[in-house]
């Protein structure tokens, strides 16, 4: 099964499935400020995005906004109900510079019975439950809090059988998550690492794809950080290396630049409306067959999103 904001669903029921976005979150105070840009708490705007969404051909995603980033488990509910969208929510952390001033000296056993609680009675009073835990790390660097975090996220996986999803800053320290968890002894199989579009290095990804993790290439569309030609690049070499079914999409949109809503950024439709035209034009041009073409777009899309969300036995 898959768990939802709204009930928990038959994993054949998922559909055209993002894996990483945001629809209601914002950072701490002191960010919040800083940058308002990444303060995006209109739930109109959010229900307009998610009807894009579902009008471009998109049935499911998850909503990957952290306690610590501002996550609201009713609103998502609310829009879930509204627009039909399935969105998973998330139960855990993200990385430590947006936790360790409220909750940075906790134990692991607290880390964890939080994320247990989470995930198998609700997120805080509202009866949502969140439905892939999550831990982060920083920018080359795991902080002892985000250890503990992470460390407590791996328990608590072991513990519901959720699947497991992991922030990386910049693309970075993605070998050392799979480190922490196989200490653990998580099968590194049930987790997904984000944000490895931020670094855009063919020999890395074979490194992190090797371990048998799922790579999230879920920010799609922000050419600020190098032209989409990279992740186009990227992942076709990762397919064409056997790692096909490792892979998972999404655009990890979260400023309201970002989106069509707020600001006529891409939105939530760009994966389908425009990312995976390209990528099957760029794929016709290497000489791929049409029914190729179509099988990577359905795997990626759907077969890989339903086996990763789909919760496991307890180990």
């Amino acid at each position: 099964m898959i768990r939802t904001v709204v009930g928990d669903i038959p994993a054949d029921q998922l559909g055209v499935t993002y894996a990483h976005e945001h629809l209601i979150s914002t950072p701490p105070p002191w960010m919040a400020a800083k940058d308002p840009d990444l303060v995006i708490l209109d739930k109109d705007a959010a229900l307009a995005e998610a009807r894009m969404f579902r009008a471009a051909g998109g049935v499911s995603m998850f909503e990957a906004t952290a306690w610590d980033y501002g996550r609201d488990a009713a609103a998502l509910r609310e829009i879930a109900e509204a627009t039909g969208v399935q969105i998973i929510a998330c139960a855990g952390f993200n990385k430590g510079l947006w936790f360790e001033d409220r909750a940075g000296d906790w134990t692991v056993e607290q880390y964890e019975e939080l994320m247990v609680r989470e995930a198998t009675e609700g997120i805080g009073d509202t009866g949502v439950k969140g439905g892939v835990i999550k831990f982060g790390t920083g920018y080359n660097s795991i902080s002892p809090a985000e250890e503990r975090v992470a460390r407590a996220a791996a328990r608590a996986h072991r513990r519901t059988g959720a699947p497991l999803h992991s922030h990386t800053e910049a693309g970075t320290m993605a070998l050392e998550q799979v480190e922490l968890m196989r200490e653990e002894g998580v099968d590194v199989r049930r987790l997904a690492i984000a944000h490895l579009t931020r670094n855009v290095d063919p020999w890395y990804h074979r490194q992190v794809a090797a371990t048998g993790v799922f790579l999230s290439f879920d920010q799609l569309s922000k050419v600020k950080y190098g032209p989409e030609s990279g992740r186009v690049d990227a992942l076709i070499a990762l397919i064409e290396a056997g790692h096909l079914e490792q892979l998972l999409l999404g655009g990890d949109l979260a400023r309201k630049s970002d989106l069509y809503a707020y600001e006529r950024g891409p939105g939530l439709r760009f994966v389908l409306d425009t990312w995976i035209p390209r990528l099957r034009s760029e794929l016709a041009e290497r000489d791929y067959t049409s029914a190729r073409i179509e099988e990577i777009v359905e795997t990626l899309l759907v077969s890989n999103p339903r086996r990763y969300f789909a919760w496991g036995e307890t180990y």
